[in-house]
């Protein structure tokens, strides 16, 4: 994410600490995530961004991009396997399907990287405008896209890049008078990407096959939308918001919020679990909060599940029924990887 936007409020953390090491050693069996695992990274400042994983090669991938390296984790015992250290400012990693190679987008003065999954050896740079951050697979149609461009590389504008993800060649670029735009999702039965225009305040609809803005839904109420997950079969999109926190519930129909709740302070990522409807919304403030769906329409808060400070990003992995959250240490040292079990409905 945008390094402007992750600067965490030093005295909402210290707040939020001790109630949140009390509720952990708490726990409850009844709660709707049970945490399994930490792994401590020590000798870390700064924060972290996006995390993959390689289930086939049972791997987990962490972008510490203050720290300019790639945390390489064994995907189920969670234990520290070796740093990699060939990038500048990593942000996204994608293990292209079928081949033995990740892209790893590099917002540094280096260019993103196309690598081994074997060697880790550096195999091919994809040339960009700079600023590569947030990144989205599409397997319908076999593209990938990343973000560039932005206030934090001096730039007014910003630009989505499709590309082919086996060569890494730039095949289209879209222009956006946006200095912050973040998270990207995709149709897999339909032909739209939406794209969070963080500064703009609205989700900008991008259709695929011409590569244009054919609608942009505003966000009312709420500013600097920064994460976004997609329920495609119910025709809903979450998108979080820093400004103040909240996640609004958008229909994808029309771009009209049918729901709108609050969540942890501090979010950089928002995590749908399909199968058993609900999201969940991890927050620096040491917290998750998890949403289950009624309906498409309604949702209701289940928990606030204790986690760790600066544990504001991470993934899901519904093979594992697993989520994995990534704990930035920001100006403090020592960062960690936290993992919890989705626990059924």
């Amino acid at each position: 994410m945008k390094l402007r936007q992750l600067a965490i409020c030093t005295g909402l953390v210290m707040m939020a600490c001790a109630a949140c090491a009390a509720r952990a050693s708490i726990g409850s069996a009844n709660e709707p995530l049970r945490l399994l695992g930490r792994t401590e990274i020590p000798g870390y400042t700064g924060d972290f961004d996006h995390v993959a994983a390689d289930i086939a090669d049972n791997r987990l991938f962490m972008a510490a991009e203050d720290h300019g390296t790639l945390e390489v984790f064994n995907l189920r015992s969670g234990a520290h396997l070796r740093t990699l250290t060939t990038f500048n400012t990593p942000h996204g990693i994608f293990l292209v399907p079928g081949t033995h190679r990740m892209i790893v987008t590099d917002s540094g003065k280096g260019f993103s990287r196309i690598l081994s999954t074997r060697t880790y050896r550096v195999l091919g740079r994809i040339k960009l405008a700079p600023g590569a951050d947030s990144s989205v697979y599409d397997p319908s149609t076999g593209r990938f896209y990343i973000v560039t461009g932005g206030g934090d590389v001096g730039m007014k504008v910003s630009y989505l890049n499709e590309i082919d993800p086996r060569s890494g060649r730039l095949l289209r670029r879209l222009r956006f008078d946006s200095n912050h735009t973040e998270a990207i999702q995709a149709e897999q039965h339909g032909d739209r990407l939406f794209v969070n225009i963080a500064d703009k305040n609205y989700v900008a609809v991008v259709d695929k096959k011409s590569f244009k803005v054919v609608a942009r839904w505003p966000i009312v109420g709420a500013r600097t939308n920064l994460s976004m997950a997609l329920d495609e079969p119910d025709h809903r999109l979450f998108v979080v918001t820093r400004n103040p926190t909240r996640m609004f519930v958008l229909d994808t129909n029309d771009g009209k919020t049918v729901a709108s709740v609050g969540v942890p302070a501090i979010v950089d990522g928002v995590f749908w679990d399909a199968a058993r409807k609900r999201i969940y919304v991890p927050g620096a403030v040491g917290e998750v909060g998890v949403y289950q769906e009624i309906d498409p329409d309604h949702y209701r808060e289940l928990a606030r599940v204790p986690s760790a400070i600066g544990a504001k990003s991470g993934l899901y992995v519904p093979q594992l029924n697993r989520l994995y959250l990534a704990a930035s240490p920001g100006k403090r040292v020592g960062g960690a990887l936290l993992w919890f079990a989705a626990q059924p409905r």
